[in-house]
């Protein structure tokens, strides 16, 4: 199988059950007051959104959890331009990630010393490549118009590589784009993103019974066959699913590396440590916050 995409029309009605935006237990990983006794200062702000696309379609908005870095300011830093990264789920939706890597990516990274936004973002009709497209452009609006974010690192799952690299191709905002076993269908817009020389990472399980490694193994193709001096690194996990449960710690912390470098920070060997590699979920509850993060609706993690 090569995709996940819904081919039918919109549904009239959501056919599925949306995460609660207002529920404590999906705005924080488990363990995160771990992560301020370990480097000493606060953790990061979590808060809840329902972000405006449209004012016709029967969702007219898009539900997400946006953690940003203690006293965040919207002015530049030190001259450069913010840059912010969104997380995008799979078939089902969801605000959680594969293995919900996305709380504790998005925790660890708003949490460092220069830490970043990161918005963890749900898709009005999931599956459906050009609404969730329409989502993720209204978001980054919303992030640069609230919080001065003008350049973005798009994160994918599954079906999430088709509005990532859909995204990345034609908007110029975004500076990186990385997923976790993407699928290959409404991906046609590596070619743009290999074009512009946007840095690509890839990850994705040798044993995925749901969307084969052949995927990321045929976008890595592309991108280089494309490319004008831009990197992409594909990463491979022996033994591992669709889900990578059998690597999602090392998932994170390559992740969390690939947002912070294309930002143009330098994580320090301390939190390198302290924050990045730190286990901050057990496997029951990965699995556990994917079935309330509402991942697991039209995903599998085999």
């Amino acid at each position: 199988m090569t995709s996940l995409s819904a081919r039918s029309s919109t549904p009239a009605r959501p056919d599925r059950h949306r995460p609660g935006k207002d529920n404590e237990d999906l705005k924080h990983t488990p363990a995160v007051s771990s992560l301020a006794k370990e480097s000493g200062k606060q953790v990061c702000n979590v808060k809840s959104l329902d972000i405006k696309v449209s004012s016709s379609d029967t969702i007219k908005s898009v539900i997400g959890f946006l953690h940003t870095p203690q006293n965040y300011g919207r002015e530049q830093s030190e001259g450069r331009e913010k840059t912010g990264a969104i997380l995008l789920s799979g078939a089902g939706g969801g605000v959680v990630g594969p293995s919900s890597i996305y709380l504790s990516i998005a925790d660890k990274v708003a949490s460092l010393k220069r830490g970043l936004p990161v918005l963890r973002l749900d898709y009005r009709y999931p599956a459906r490549n050009q609404y969730c497209v329409s989502d993720v452009v209204a978001a980054m609006d919303y992030m640069q118009n609230g919080f001065a974010v003008s350049r973005f690192v798009l994160v994918g799952w599954s079906f999430g590589g088709a509005p990532v690299f859909t995204v990345g191709g034609q908007d110029n905002r975004v500076v990186g784009c990385a997923t976790v076993a993407s699928q290959t269908a409404d991906t046609g817009g590596i070619r743009e993103v290999a074009t512009k020389s946007t840095p690509v990472l890839l990850l994705h399980g040798l044993s995925d019974r749901t969307l084969s490694a052949s995927c990321s193994e045929s976008l890595d193709e592309k991108y280089r066959r494309y490319t004008r001096g831009g990197q992409s690194q594909l990463q491979l996990f022996e033994g591992d699913d669709h889900a990578l449960t059998k690597n999602s710690l090392t998932a994170e912390e390559m992740i969390c590396d690939f947002i912070m470098k294309q930002a143009g920070e330098e994580i320090a060997e301390a939190e390198q440590q302290s924050v990045v590699q730190k286990p901050l979920m057990s496997k029951e509850d990965r699995i556990k916050k994917m079935k309330e993060g509402g991942d697991m609706q039209r995903e599998s993690i085999e």
